[in-house]
């Protein structure tokens, strides 16, 4: 069976502690606030134009998941930003990240215009330049952004 990429409507209803201890052993913070953000209510990836993934395994582990906000740091409409991306290490290279992202950016088309994310990583900026986005986009709080009327036109 191969993975299936799922629509998680609740996060509380996945185990998602063997990715986020395999996240924090490699030193990022950024899915135990998903889980935080989750449980206190602050971000559900429950508002217009939104959406939370996950990509599961053929015995139903969690093995990726990554989300879709409405862009909180920007003041323009029709921006959203990817959050929360994160693919466990035993399934890299194997191009789960890529249709994960792909499934994100197809949810985004006619709900936003753009997409945004800000990572640190260099292999996150590889992978995101990898995929059609531009990085070094001059904007605070984001590294990479996607304009979707491009990005579908390439298609």
């Amino acid at each position: 069976m191969p993975m299936e990429i799922k629509e998680i409507e609740d996060l509380r209803e996945v185990d998602a502690m063997d990715l986020v201890e395999e996240s924090e052993s490699e030193g990022y913070r950024f899915l135990r606030r998903l889980v935080d953000q989750y449980e206190d209510g602050s971000n559900r990836f429950d508002q217009q134009g939104e959406v939370l993934y996950g990509v599961f395994d053929p015995h139903g582990k969690l093995v990726a998941i990554g989300g879709l906000n409405r862009d909180p740091y920007s003041t323009k409409e029709g921006i959203g930003r990817l959050r929360r991306l994160y693919i466990a290490e035993a399934v890299r290279r194997e191009g789960i990240g890529t249709k994960l992202l792909q499934a994100i950016i197809d949810f985004a088309k006619g709900q936003f215009s753009e997409l945004v994310v800000r990572t640190d990583s260099a292999s996150a900026d590889a992978f995101y330049r990898a995929n059609g986005f531009s990085g070094d986009v001059g904007l605070p709080d984001v590294t990479h952004r996607l304009v979707l009327e491009q990005h579908a036109a390439k298609k």
